[in-house]
């Protein structure tokens, strides 16, 4: 989770400057280089197979949990896991979002394996909804797609965005992969569940609690475990010095600092000008996979175009104390009977950092491991 200089400032309060020597020095340094290498690593392998692989792990994913698993002991065929282990049982308790990730990872992997020529034949939980999620088998004789120009700047954006509405032109051409919703008083509506969703995951303690179990704070827990909620950066990192960001802290919704990122995130849902959503008819798992898909699709979309790109899936989570505003939701942006299974931010927002991830190694469970081209 980046931070700003001026939210920096801002939390602060200016009444601490750190010496340019020794603390300064240090902050510095704080860029997790190690669980960033697979971002420079992405396509550095000959085998069509890896070098594909490479690509996919770079997907958005809830919470960036990176649940993807592979074994590539058959020649030309990659057979896609889910890790269990992996799971968000507060926040995704029937796993219906990591599903929707996984869509994503196999819509990356298929984009990235026509870049050399080759098309990939998909088989959807091939053993049934218990086994593997898909056997994939690589043959040749694709072209490329366009959106592979996109995919090393595609971040999913969590900062405030620009003051300026999203062109019309763009809104019709991305018609095709979700619903746009640019109107002002209906962004005005969403825009309040949305905040009153946040504030329902933030004060149900059981569902707060998980999301900051998978807090990764600072350089050292970033690169030790390239996965989960990265908070770094060297203004981040001031702050853990200062004591000011804790995981008890946020915790505890007592707390100044709790109050303080309650306070960000109520101003970055506020810069919003606009919001996409993806319905489906049905929600199996295959519809799941489906959303993932597109939403993946719809994300190096919005890339080409200059747009910045944030899921808000608060108000999808299915516990009970979130079903008012799931309703609320479904009654805004669906059809009766219609399934919403991706909201996200859309405008013009600023350029982000690369996100942690695993390297490939790390998710291959079997078949040989990959070697640098």
């Amino acid at each position: 989770m980046p931070i700003d200089r001026r939210k920096a400032i801002r939390i602060i309060g200016g009444g601490v400057i750190l010496a340019a020597t020794g603390a300064g020095a240090f902050l510095g340094t704080r860029t997790p280089h190690a669980a960033l290498a697979p971002w420079a690593k992405a396509g550095d392998y000959e085998d069509p197979r890896h070098r594909a692989l490479s690509y996919a792990i770079l997907a958005p994913n809830p919470h960036n949990l990176q649940p993807w698993e592979v074994d590539l002991s058959e020649e030309n065929r990659v057979i896609v896991s889910r890790r269990l282990d992996r799971r968000l049982p507060e926040t995704d308790p029937f796993d219906r979002q990591l599903t929707i990730g996984m869509g994503c990872f196999l819509e990356l992997l298929e984009i990235a394996a026509m870049e050399t020529g080759h098309h990939v034949e998909t088989d959807l939980f091939p053993e049934g909804p218990l086994g593997p999620v898909a056997a994939l088998q690589f043959v040749e004789g694709a072209e490329r797609d366009p959106l592979f120009d996109a995919i090393m700047e595609r971040r999913s954006c969590k900062e405030p965005f620009e003051d300026r509405m999203v062109p019309l032109g763009i809104v019709a051409k991305l018609k095709d992969l979700a619903d746009i919703h640019a109107f002002p008083a209906k962004v005005s509506k969403i825009k309040e569940v949305t905040w009153d969703a946040w504030l329902v995951e933030a004060h149900t303690q059981r569902v707060h609690r998980e999301n900051v179990s998978l807090f990764r704070m600072g350089k050292s827990e970033i690169n030790a475990n390239p996965d989960g909620i990265d908070l770094g950066g060297p203004f981040l990192e001031t702050l853990m010095l200062l004591g000011m960001l804790t995981r008890e802290g946020q915790l505890d919704p007592t707390t100044s600092e709790f109050a303080q990122g309650k306070a960000m995130y109520k101003e970055m849902l506020r810069a919003t000008p606009a919001y996409a959503s993806i319905t489906t008819e049905a929600n199996s798992r295959e519809d799941q996979i489906a959303a993932g898909r597109q939403w993946l699709r719809l994300n190096l979309t919005t890339t080409r175009y200059g747009l910045s790109l944030h899921p808000v899936s608060q108000a999808l989570q299915e516990y009970p104390e979130m079903r008012p505003h799931y309703q609320r939701i479904h009654e805004l942006v669906a059809m009766p009977g219609q399934i919403v299974q991706m909201l996200g931010r859309l405008g013009y927002g600023p350029k982000t950092p690369q996100t942690p991830r695993w390297p490939l190694e790390a998710h291959i469970s079997n078949g040989p491991g990959p070697i640098p081209g």
